[in-house]
């Protein structure tokens, strides 16, 4: 055996060491990749209304949202308590069916930490009729339908107020007002408060209706059909709700992004002519 001088032997550990270091490096970024976690979402449950509300969430934003990879379960409600009852169990991620006067209202009385992220649109509130062709031939006595949950009871006084048949007092909030709050009703109107989702089935019987536009939709009507549709102000406009922990989450950053997104402006003005939207869809 032939011994090598003690400088070679330094020489070669240092190389080997070097080597080592070397091949260390280059998995060093492999392991890294692999480590780095995926998304931790990637399926979201969003719910909506029957009708239009459902119906914008399916062709709008559901194919939106799978484009960036999510898979999307859409929840069909026909009433305005459980879609919020769900999101706050966490059976839903998000749901879009309420303005923001109902939501926080909601969020009061139930003490529930929800919170809006975006506005979208809605099909506007109107007054139907079969047995009159207009409101200049309401009668006195005449019964009108409308909804009977607390924000939706006060849009559509409100909206009564606007045609000028009826008053109400001064002072009122005009997003809280009840049968209470009526100072006047010259031609004594038969207000007759019912669940909206119902509120289609009256026009066989009641003179005039004021229908939610979803639920106009869901029944069978069109915007067109309504002797008149609202201006529809921001507070009532729909917005996107979530539960307070996930407003900040990635995903709700994706969902919000979807409703502003151009491609969703044109499904919109071809599919859902007529609704209202927020100032940055127009």
């Amino acid at each position: 055996m032939i011994a090598l001088p003690r400088r070679s032997l330094l020489i070669g550990s240092i190389a080997g060491v070097a080597a080592a270091l070397l091949a260390i490096g280059a998995t060093a970024p492999r392991a890294a990749q692999a480590q780095t976690p995926l998304p931790s979402k990637k399926s979201l449950t969003l719910g909506a209304t029957a009708g239009s509300n459902i119906e914008v969430l399916r062709l709008g934003i559901k194919p939106l949202l799978e484009q960036k990879g999510y898979q999307v379960k859409l929840v069909e409600f026909n009433d305005y308590v459980q879609p919020n009852l769900a999101l706050a169990q966490g059976a839903l991620d998000a749901n879009f069916f309420q303005h923001i006067t109902y939501l926080n209202r909601f969020r009061e009385d139930r003490q529930l930490d929800l919170v809006s992220v975006v506005q979208g649109p809605m099909a506007p509130f109107g007054i139907y009729s079969k047995k009159r062709k207009s409101l200049a031939e309401v009668q006195p006595g005449d019964r009108i339908t409308l909804a009977n949950d607390p924000a939706n009871l006060a849009h559509g006084l409100a909206l009564l107020a606007e045609q000028k048949l009826l008053t109400l007092k001064p002072g009122a909030d005009p997003i809280r007002v009840t049968e209470r709050n009526v100072a006047s009703n010259p031609l004594r109107l038969k207000l007759q408060p019912i669940e909206a989702a119902q509120i289609p089935r009256t026009l066989d019987d009641a003179e005039y209706a004021i229908v939610n536009g979803n639920f106009a939709i869901s029944s069978g009507l069109k915007l067109s059909d309504a002797l008149v549709l609202e201006k529809t102000p921001d507070h009532y406009l729909l917005v996107l709700a979530v539960r307070g922990p996930d407003k900040d989450q990635p995903w709700t950053r994706d969902l919000a992004d979807a409703f502003r997104a151009p491609a969703f402006k044109a499904v919109l003005d071809q599919r859902f002519p007529g609704y209202s939207r927020p100032a940055f869809l127009q």
